[in-house]
Parts: structure tokens; sequence; C-alpha cells
């Protein structure tokens, strides 16, 4: 049996917003295995990135109990949870979050220029990571050189640069074409099937959900039901 990587018990996440309370999720549970590819779907405002940010340890639950990597994360300091998630977390944004003023080797090796790594190391990761996602040939191209597709792709390979544990991608394709939607949605598979990454992916298109191997459904609030697809 796989190993449980994430194991939420009941959380609840309740936000304020002035004098009124908005309830995110209630009592969700759920178990996510080693090597799994997760999609997290829903409609706009059902609490699933809400969810993945808890997951990722950027967000904390109104209640309920939640452990990532056997490690129980609501217990840790802010230093130690941002120590963690820098070793175990990889996040990929809708937006691609790049920084318009550095190339794309430079953006990928902004995660690394927070470990001991020498020079020499950085520039190998670097540029694994941006081969593996099929953009050795763009390393010093600036984002505005770039192409939707290309700049989410280099988002993942920053993703990716620290080998994580967990991958976490929230609407990896949202703001994309359908031809570069499915480019990347072809790397995540690649990713899943050939380097047996843990994929979680929020979304709320249901073919983009077709490539997880599991799906959980967040609806108003609650968890309505999980399917097994072929992956």
């Amino acid at each position: 049996m796989p190993k449980v990587l994430v194991e939420a018990r009941e959380l609840t996440k309740i936000y304020q917003r002035d004098q009124v309370q908005v309830l995110a999720f209630q009592d969700v549970s759920l178990d996510i295995h080693d090597g799994e590819f997760v999609a997290l779907m829903g409609p706009s405002g059902s609490g699933k990135s809400t969810l993945l940010n808890i997951i990722a340890g950027i967000d904390t639950p109104t209640k309920g109990k939640i452990k990532v990597l056997g490690t129980d994360i609501l217990s840790l300091k802010e230093d130690e949870l941002a120590a963690w998630r820098s070793a175990h977390i990889g996040y990929v944004f809708q937006t691609f979050n790049l920084i318009a003023v550095l190339n794309a080797f430079e953006n990928v090796e902004l995660p690394l220029l927070l470990t001991r790594l020498s020079a020499r190391e950085r520039r190998r990761h670097v540029e694994t990571a941006l081969g593996l996602v099929g953009l050795a040939d763009r390393m010093d191209h600036y984002p505005r050189q770039l192409s939707g597709g290309q700049e989410q792709r280099v988002a993942i390979a920053r993703a990716l640069v620290t080998d994580p544990d967990l991958l976490l991608a929230d609407e990896p394709t949202g703001d994309l074409d359908a031809k570069s939607a499915a480019e990347v949605l072809a790397l995540l598979d690649r990713l899943h099937r050939d380097f047996k990454k843990t994929i979680i992916m929020v979304t709320h298109d249901p073919h983009a959900a077709e490539h997880a191997s599991v799906t959980f459904h967040l609806e108003k609030g609650q968890f309505l039901s999980t399917e097994n697809s072929l992956g």
C-alpha cells in the first residue's frame, strides 16, 4: 500500500469578512498517497484553492487536523514552516508569478538561492528542470519573450527545481489557450508517470481532471465524492 503523504481530518475553514463569516468548506477529510495525481474539482468559490493552500502550509484551517509528509504542519512556527515548505513543496500558480526582470534561468533558480548549493550545483539543477519541461533552449528568454504556455512551463520548472515531495498546482491551465493547456497537462502526466511525482491539482475543468488518477469534488463547502479515473 502506498504511503499516505497528506492526512487531513475534519478540516473546516471560515473567513471573517467585515461582520460576516464566510464558510470556505466544512469537515473535509482526505488521504493522498505517494505517487497519486489528484484533482481537486469544484466551481469557483468552492474552497478548493483554500484547501490546496492549507496542504501547502500557506493557510491554516479554522479547525481540524492535517499531517503532510508525516509532519503536523499546524504545530510549526512560521520560520520552521517556511523551511519545511521550501524543502518539500513545489507550487505552480495560475498566473505564473514569474518575475519580469529575470530570465527563465534566473526565475527557476530563485528557490535554490535559499539553499546551500554552490553556483555550479544550482546551474545543474536549473538546466535539468528546464530540460524536463522542454525549455532548455529558452534559458535566456524573459517572460515577455515567452508564450503563456512557455511561461507556465518555466513556472513548473521553478516548482520542480528543488525536487519536492509534493507538486501543487492551482488551476495551472486556467490562463492558457487550449493548445498550451494540453501541453501543460501532458507535462504533468509525464512528471507523474515517468518521474513518479505526487501531484495535487486544483481545477474546475473536467477535461483537465481526466488526467488525474484520483478526483475529489468540493461544492458549496462540502466534500461530495471521490472517483478514480484511468489517470
